[in-house]
């Protein structure tokens, strides 16, 4: 029986850029990076998620065909990946830290039937929400 989630895929074109952004402006911890081979396993997560690893990788071999992996990054690239929902304890106060730190809101906090919502996007073009649960 499946128990939980321990690791999700973000799609990004430059894992140091990528490094760079969910590590310090977004302020989540480095998890692994390791090179196999040519093949570098890099993943992060929140500090109070210790069991998560987001692994940040750049589609292409050996996980998919070169053609398959152009498709995506040109879809990453356009911002058509939406990659998820991140939690906070207040939305508004998290929205202004990292708009200050240089991250490129969508949508400024709202108030939505569930709570509070914000939406962001990194570098590459994947966008998430940043949620506050009432």
């Amino acid at each position: 029986m499946i128990t939980r989630l321990s690791h999700a895929t973000i799609w990004v074109l430059d894992q140091d850029e990528a490094l760079a952004f969910y590590r310090d402006a977004l302020g989540f911890e480095v998890r692994a990076d390791q090179t196999m081979d040519t093949f570098r396993w890099l993943s992060v997560g929140p500090a109070g998620q210790p069991d998560l690893e987001i692994v940040l990788l750049v589609p292409g071999p050996p996980m998919m065909p070169p053609e398959a992996a152009e498709q995506i990054k040109a879809l990453v690239g356009k911002g058509a990946m939406g990659s998820g929902v991140f939690a906070t304890a207040d939305c508004r106060a998290t929205y202004d830290a990292l708009k200050a730190k240089g991250v490129e809101f969508l949508q400024e906090p709202a108030e939505r039937f569930y709570g509070v919502e914000a939406l962001f996007r990194d570098p590459f073009g994947n966008w998430f929400s940043l949620t506050q649960r009432t």
